[in-house]
């Protein structure tokens, strides 16, 4: 029993001599991950810990790129770029076409009393845009030939007169000048046109008669405020003469060119509202243009029946409803004429009452 004993004592002295550290490493766990546990032994982690799994890359998403964008936006995707362009040049237009109200008016309304204004437009019988239509009152009657075509160029008519006309109206002078290369047989001379000017101008019915304006017929165009020119139909047409919006011969007032535009195929030929009276409309042809580069826009007729307005077209007609067709549109600010059914009477003078 001693022997027993001892050998227990030594035996504990031996497991209680181990330096912890070496317990701690020769101890067996209880239990290890996929092995068996032993009863009535708490559970004990595993000293290693699992291994960890690499993360896996994300795979690209494939709606980055522009295929994607076809797929889920389709042909809108091209709309897009093609609107916005057109918006920003819709934008630059709209500034860059832009004016300010009062440069506007400015613009349209040309300054009272003058008789010339440089680049301003042309005060016309034809209308702004062209109108093709069928007007029997606006064909060219049938008479005598006349030079189509002449060089572009005029010369000046010699002769001169004092002013006439009331003191205190405002004088304009005025040159009278024929386009070379027209044949002078068909309106019997240089002189007898400029004749048929100055006493037109002269007469108290014409401009004169309402007290604000005088005239004087000079030599040279230096000294002139606007320019009586008898111009063949070919230069008429031109664009920066007349232009040729209807197919009708008329004539005109070119303000950057201070020219009155004398169409020489209405000069030869007339027109139908005045039947053959050729000289009441020669009369009325410059009274009309004249009134342009005094500043005075086109009108229609006011009372059925009555005298028809210098201003208006009567080259065209002196019915409203014809006359209306062809000023749908002015840009020059210049009034058209309403479509009312009322006709008036050819008339030649501004103030035709006047003595």
């Amino acid at each position: 029993m001693n022997d027993r004993v001892t050998r227990r004592t030594r035996s504990a002295r031996v497991r209680t001599s181990q330096p912890p550290e070496r317990r701690s490493v020769d101890r067996v766990p209880r239990y290890r991950p996929g092995g068996r546990r032993i009863a009535a032994e708490p559970l004990e982690a595993a000293w290693r810990p699992a291994p960890e799994r690499p993360e896996r890359a994300r795979p690209r998403s494939r709606s980055a790129g522009p295929s994607s964008w076809v797929k889920k936006y389709g042909w809108r995707i091209y709309a897009l770029p093609v609107l916005l362009v057109v918006t920003v040049l819709a934008v630059l237009d709209s500034r860059d076409g832009a004016q300010p109200p009062e440069q506007t008016a400015a613009a349209e309304k040309p300054a009272a009393g003058a008789a010339s204004g440089g680049e301003g437009p042309s005060a016309t019988e034809n209308p702004a845009e062209p109108v093709d239509l069928r007007i029997p009152t606006a064909e060219l009657p049938a008479g005598g030939k006349f030079t189509k075509k002449g060089r572009g160029t005029w010369h000046v008519v010699k002769g001169s007169s004092p002013p006439v006309g009331k003191a205190g109206g405002r004088l304009y002078k005025y040159t009278v000048e024929v386009e070379n290369g027209l044949d002078p047989s068909s309106y019997t001379g240089d002189d007898a046109f400029a004749e048929t000017v100055e006493a037109t101008l002269s007469d108290p019915r014409s401009w004169t008669g309402g007290g604000k304006v005088r005239f004087q017929r000079v030599d040279d165009p230096a000294d002139a405020d606007f320019r009586i020119s008898l111009t063949s139909p070919a230069t008429t047409h031109r664009a920066d003469v007349c232009g040729f919006q209807i197919k009708y011969e008329s004539s005109c007032y070119q303000r950057r060119m201070d020219r009155v535009i004398i169409n020489l195929a209405r000069w030869v030929r007339g027109a139908k509202a005045f039947n053959s009276d050729m000289t009441a409309y020669r009369q009325y042809a410059i009274n009309h243009e004249v009134g342009h580069a005094l500043n005075n826009g086109h009108v229609g007729c006011k009372r059925n029946g009555a005298l028809a307005p210098v201003m208006m077209q009567q080259t065209f007609g002196v019915a409203n409803n014809y006359v209306a067709k062809l000023n749908k549109a002015d840009p020059t600010n210049y009034s058209a004429v309403p479509r009312d059914g009322k006709v008036c009477k050819p008339n030649a003078w501004p103030n035709p009452g006047a003595e």
